[in-house]
């Protein structure tokens, strides 16, 4: 027996309300264990247990503790210490499960970290070896120098792991040529829970002998699997569906049989850790075509499209993605990838065809003929030949499960029922039936996927937060998985059964079927203690939930309105987990530049919203907004709202922080570097009336390091230095202002003001010279952006109302203000509506204010941009980015003429205070030596370096040592300004 107890409570109804599980055991002996005999990071804190309660699915389950190994053979070494306290283990990759696997009562094993590594590429073999850590797009990185690719590729292919793809039998996109993980694993390196370590995969009747001959565990282990596939071989032959996505319970126990190669490996894939620990993998790599050309067909509805799979599939593609009417205008309603959608051909559903060939011109055929059939039928039909333009299309197709969450006026959608499979002759009549069930229990839900496999993504608007609708959830899982049988299906296509499906596997193979995995199971672990509660002898499908009948959390009382999200419990909430955070590269985005640093999960958006979630749920993690875990994780968030535009459903961790700390620090000391930083309006203001003298002092050895001691800085960063005039100034002296021409303000932002007037002079003169007349706000005002980061929400509101009074006028007149600053002109766009959702006068002003960039293109035929032909390294800010798009920025560039190559970096680094506090300096830098700082260094001395951020320019010029300009700045200089 083993120490895990499960407990289940009902209600008076005698529905189940929670099944959860306890550890009977002693917790903090095991941490002590593991923490003396293992290389690894032992956490145990509540706060760290409370992070890895929940993966991507509906379920949650705090774990005993957590283990993130520093190499393979420390994870061994906690597998077979966890065991010997009769300890339930769970492995983890991405955490981005969908079924439930990823969360359990249970040591969770973190591979992501530290065991990450391409161990060994051998072209000629195609094979490659890997840890469980390994992101499938480092492999797929290092095989394609070879032409080489792993087949399997979901649509988390930038941030899950080989091991978590090998537990779930992960397929994806291109499974019409590369098909399931199992069938791409050629060995598997594995632990049982009694610590015996071998190698697994075909096993010849010598191998067979040989390992008999040898004796010991592995021979006793052998002897088991061949009584196991003798004694069950009619069952193994005849009881499994022939479909190419057969994923549902442990779908390649066939594998064992002589026919197939006696192939353990491949009987352990997609077995969810329930048997075995893997700690390494040998996989097949399979060509990849470089040339890829894409047709795009139109049907009246998504059953017409999945119709004509079969057909489709005789032209050989490599790939066959449906894509409904009703995922694409989800994502019209959230304005995600609107761009990218204007590629679609006219129509309500598509089928996305996609061709590969080593000779472009022979892929580009394949594409044009498929065209040319079935324009000959009369259906709309589009070739997307150009790489931007596929790409623009897999964005799409990519998004669909974050894609239809959160959607504006339609009903929450959740997993649940997300992935099943059927022949795919039978596709077309299994979604029209699968759609009439839906409309039988009022659920929604788009259709999409992998159809050239016969497989149907959804996600539905199931209640799970009332004991009715959660009821009305479990009938329906029934009718759907009878459903699924009669059409020869498997309930899971790839993403596994977990807790999701576990109790439903019984209606899919019958009694005998799941008896036999029963006894697979025991053979590798008779003590239970692989992720327990998951495909076998499972969890029920209502139970655990995250979001049950039972969390009702309160709703605090906050600063900001929450009203895009529905409140701040609501905004808790809203990460689906899918984990796009994680991602190793930018890949022009921003998101997230602390996980990219740290790679640890508290540091990551998903980690930062999960303890939120932790934080007002109340089980693992006590204390409210005073959590200190929290705390911690935000320390090192940026703020550079890149999750607000990058993540799917727009999690907005920065406005989260702000709020947070805005309760934390309330009635308590924060640290000195917020002072310092968070109230530069105040110091600024000091300073610019004697900036001279506080520009000596802070440049003398010994004063300079006392006082960023004083204020919390990092004793490497150099303080901006205060200009000997500000613009203010600058322009109240000027005696040749233009007193005609239409009136427009510009905004003195603090940091360009008090530090860098001369990108506020440099945009006066060009906005004169078409023929603007140029004011300011009549009194020093300042949107508060350096004291969202830490908190200082009360003052910023007070800062807001003198900007709402002091320009009563102008937001009556509608008058234009022209932000040059991307941080501060967003604060108008994101903030103040976000403090003032119910204030006309915000949202007017909100709505007058435009970035330079974006003023200057919308008025473009008033201004004479020069012809610039210099090459340009541009860094984007990053609130630019997220926020106010930067689409006008990089049209003013090509419209200047300019070479611009912008940093797919994201992040600089600095993100205001961040870079200077002493807590936090090296993380910054680690941000910015990531990639613009390097491309600084090589940029040759005739590249300008562009950034229009002041904190973006701070960090080049103190990191790379060279001169940064704003946009503004090199126009007015070029135009002889």
């Amino acid at each position: 027996m083993t120490a895990l107890a499960r407990i289940v409570e009902r209600t008076a109804s005698g529905r189940i309300a929670t099944e959860a599980a306890r550890f009977d055991g002693d917790a903090d002996a095991l941490a002590r264990d593991l923490a003396a005999h293992v290389d690894a990071e032992v956490r145990f804190s509540d706060g760290d247990r409370a992070l890895y309660a929940t993966d991507s699915s509906n379920y949650r389950q705090v774990p005993i503790g957590v283990v993130v190994p520093r190499t393979v053979e420390a994870a061994a070494e906690a597998v077979r210490i966890a065991a010997r306290h009769e300890a339930p283990i769970l492995s983890r990759g991405g955490g981005t499960s969908l079924a439930g696997q990823c969360t359990n009562t249970a040591v969770v094993i973190d591979w992501s970290k530290h065991c990450r590594r391409v161990l060994e590429i051998d072209p000629a073999r195609r094979l490659a070896r890997v840890e469980p850590g390994c992101v499938l797009d480092v492999l797929r990185n290092a095989a394609e120098r070879h032409h080489l690719t792993f087949g399997p590729d979901p649509a988390t292919h930038s941030h899950n792991t080989l091991g978590g793809m090998i537990g779930n039998n992960s397929c994806g996109v291109h499974s019409v040529i590369g098909k399931r993980t199992a069938d791409n694993v050629e060995a598997l390196d594995v632990i049982t829970p009694r610590g015996l370590r071998l190698t697994v995969g075909k096993t010849s009747d010598a191998d067979l002998a040989a390992i008999r001959a040898e004796g010991g565990p592995r021979a006793a282990l052998y002897d088991k699997l061949d009584a196991f596939r003798t004694r069950h071989a009619r069952l193994l032959r005849e009881g499994y569906p022939d479909i190419p996505r057969r994923v549902s319970g442990f779908a390649d126990l066939d594998k064992l049989l002589p026919e197939h190669g006696f192939d353990v490996a491949k009987a352990l894939v997609g077995t969810e850790g329930t048997c075995v620990a893997i700690l390494g993998a040998t996989l097949d790599l399979i060509e990849s075509p470089p040339e890829r050309v894409l047709c795009v067909l139109s049907f009246p509805s998504i059953h017409e499209a999945a119709d004509e799979v079969v057909a489709v599939r005789a032209h050989g593609p490599i790939a066959i993605e449906g894509v409904d009417g009703f995922l694409i205008d989800a994502m019209q309603r959230k304005h995600l990838h609107e761009e990218d959608l204007k590629v679609l051909p006219e129509g309500d559903s598509w089928l996305v065809v996609e061709f590969g060939a080593f000779d472009r011109a022979e892929a580009e055929e394949k594409a044009h003929a498929l065209r040319r059939a079935y324009e000959a039928k009369g259906v709309a039909a589009r070739v997307l030949a150009a790489p931007a333009k596929a790409a623009e299309v897999w964005s799409v197709r990519e998004a669909g499960l974050p894609g239809s969450a959160y959607v504006p006026d339609r009903p929450e959608t959740w997993e649940g029922w997300e992935d099943t499979a059927v022949p795919p002759e039978r596709l077309g009549a299994y979604t029209r039936d699968l759609q009439a069930l839906y409309e039988k229990y009022g659920y929604v839900s788009p259709m999409y996927g992998h159809f050239g496999d016969g497989l149907v993504h959804c996600r539905v608007s199931f209640d799970l937060k009332h004991e009715d609708g959660v009821a009305e959830w479990s009938r329906f899982l029934s009718e759907a998985a009878d459903l699924v049988v009669r059409y020869g299906g498997s309930l899971s296509g790839e993403h596994g059964d977990g807790q999701a499906r576990g109790a439903l596997l019984e209606r899919m193979y019958g009694p005998e079927m799941l008896a036999a995995f029963r006894e697979f199971k025991a053979i590798f672990d008779p003590d239970g203690l692989m992720n327990p509660g998951k495909i076998l002898d499972p969890y029920p499908a209502t139970s655990n939930l995250r979001l049950g009948p039972r969390h009702a959390p309160e709703e605090p009382r906050t600063f900001f309105s929450f009203h895009e999200e529905g409140g701040f419990v609501a905004a808790a909430e809203r990460c689906v987990g899918v984990g796009k955070c994680r991602r190793l590269e930018s890949d022009g985005g921003v998101m997230c530049p602390s996980w990219m640093v740290t790679r640890e999960e508290e540091h990551s958006t998903r980690g930062r919203a999960r303890l939120l979630f932790e934080m007002l749920h109340g089980g693992a993690m006590s204390g409210g907004f005073a959590a200190e875990k929290v705390e911690e994780a935000l320390s090192l968030c940026l703020a550079c709202k890149g999750c607000k535009s990058d993540c799917p459903v727009n999690v907005d961790m920065a406005t989260y922080k702000a709020e947070f700390r805005a309760h934390h620090y309330k009635g308590k000391l924060r640290p000195r570097a917020a002072y310092a930083m968070g109230l530069i309006h105040l110091w600024a203001k000091l300073g610019s009336r004697m900036p001279r003298i506080v520009n000596l002092v802070m440049r003398m050895p010994g004063l300079s390091g006392l006082a960023k001691s004083i204020g919390g800085i990092a004793r490497e960063r150099s303080i901006p230095a205060f200009a000997p005039t500000t613009f203010r100034a600058w322009l109240v002296a000027r005696e040749d202002r233009p007193r005609d021409g239409e009136r427009v303000l510009i905004w003195p932002d603090t940091f360009n003001d008090h530090f860098r007037p001369g990108t506020l002079i440099a945009a006066t003169k060009v906005l004169e010279r078409a023929g603007y007349r140029v004011e300011i706000p009549p009194r020093r005002l300042c949107c508060g952006r350096a004291l969202y980061a830490e908190g200082f929400l009360r003052t910023a509101q007070n800062l807001w109302f003198e900007t709402l009074t002091s320009l009563k006028g102008e937001i009556a007149a509608g008058t234009p203000i022209i932000g040059l600053e991307p941080a501060c002109t967003t604060a108008f766009k994101d903030e103040l509506v976000n403090l003032f959702p119910d204030d006309k006068r915000a949202r007017a002003l909100s709505s007058q204010v435009s970035y330079f960039s974006d003023f200057v293109m919308a008025n473009e035929d008033r201004f004479d941009l020069p012809r610039i032909v210099d090459e340009a390294l541009v860094q984007i800010h990053c609130h630019h980015h997220a926020v106010l798009e930067d689409t006008a920025e990089r049209a003013l560039l090509e419209a200047l003429g300019i070479d611009a190559r912008i940093a797919p970096s994201g992040c600089c680094g600095m993100a205001g205070s961040f870079g200077f506090a002493k807590e936090t300096y090296e993380t910054a830098q680690a941000c910015g030596e990531r990639v613009i700082l390097p491309m600084v260094r090589e940029a040759g001395d005739d590249t300008v370096i562009l950034a229009d951020g002041f904190s973006c320019r701070e960090q080049i010029e103190q990191g790379a040592g060279r001169e940064t300009r704003h946009v503004a700045e090199l126009m007015a200089e070029r135009m002889g300004l």
